[in-house]
């Protein structure tokens, strides 16, 4: 019987063509068969806020009303975090402070929001970082802190490095591609280590970059990001047909083994091994 506890990975920024030249780590499971490898296309506007609601919720934007980053207030949809909560599951997150904002309490408050421990909330273990430089070691390592010590059935771990450096240097630049790279070696540490503790696991992105540290538009370079899957449900291949990011919440869901939210749609693109294999393979460019 598979193993229903899932890690969803965010890494803030990362755009889909960086990400297959420089995340080795994941890529090298992608090509020996163990992982699988897919492009989404993000929601518009391609900014952070609305894109963790979408992520999270599998709801559009425009239902959603999180249309721009400085809309700070809790989420009305029901979310991965409410679901799995409800169906009785524990829930974790190491990420920004505007995800704690959307499930658990908004405004964020520095002094009493860093950690959080309460099984009234939709995530009940968390600690959360409000500065863009915060160091994505430091960030695993908090993450890692709430599995080892909470083992939650969902966790969240959502990293800001590869955004920050898009920004002040552009999404084609030297330091963002640094990045990227240096997020891979991370990855290649506590993964491995997460896959033997029994997790599913994905790594994805909410928005990419352009090459002027810009996203929130409608160019490949702002919506075209990356998902990396490993879970023994989930078929071993890569995608050469665009995902959509609104199947995102309801994979989730469908990786817990809990019923997805009212609005998230069904799954269409034959990702779970007891569907209809409608993928074609293709190699790693």
């Amino acid at each position: 019987m598979p193993n229903n506890k899932v890690i969803m990975i965010t890494l803030d920024g990362c755009r889909y063509d960086i990400a297959i030249q420089q995340l080795g780590f994941l890529n090298h499971f992608v090509e020996k068969g163990l992982a699988s490898r897919f492009k989404v296309r993000s929601e518009t506007p391609s900014n952070s806020r609305p894109l963790y609601e979408v992520l999270l919720t599998g709801v559009p934007t425009y239902e959603t009303g999180i249309f721009t980053n400085y809309s700070v207030q809790r989420s009305k949809e029901q979310s991965v975090f409410s679901l799995a909560k409800e169906a009785g599951m524990k829930t974790g997150a190491a990420a920004y402070h505007w995800v704690s904002e959307l499930y658990n309490r908004a405004p964020y408050s520095m002094l009493e929001d860093r950690i959080q421990h309460d099984e009234d909330r939709n995530i009940q273990h968390g600690i959360f970082y409000s500065d863009d430089t915060y160091p994505d070691s430091h960030l695993f390592q908090d993450a890692h802190h709430i599995i080892h010590t909470y083992k939650p059935d969902f966790m969240y771990v959502h990293s800001m490095n590869i955004d920050d450096e898009g920004h002040k240097h552009g999404g084609n630049s030297i330091q963002y591609r640094q990045a990227v790279n240096r997020i891979d070696t991370i990855l290649g540490i506590y993964l491995p280590i997460w896959k033997e503790m029994g997790y599913q696991l994905i790594v994805t992105s909410d928005h990419g970059m352009d090459d002027f540290g810009n996203h929130g538009g409608t160019m490949p370079e702002h919506r075209e990001v990356p998902l990396f899957l490993f879970s023994d449900c989930i078929r071993a291949h890569t995608g050469s047909k665009e995902v959509e990011q609104l199947q995102l919440a309801p994979l989730v869901c469908s990786m817990l083994g809990i019923e997805k939210g009212h609005k998230m749609q069904e799954l269409d693109w034959g990702v779970l091994k007891n569907e209809e294999d409608s993928l074609e393979k293709e190699t790693i460019a």
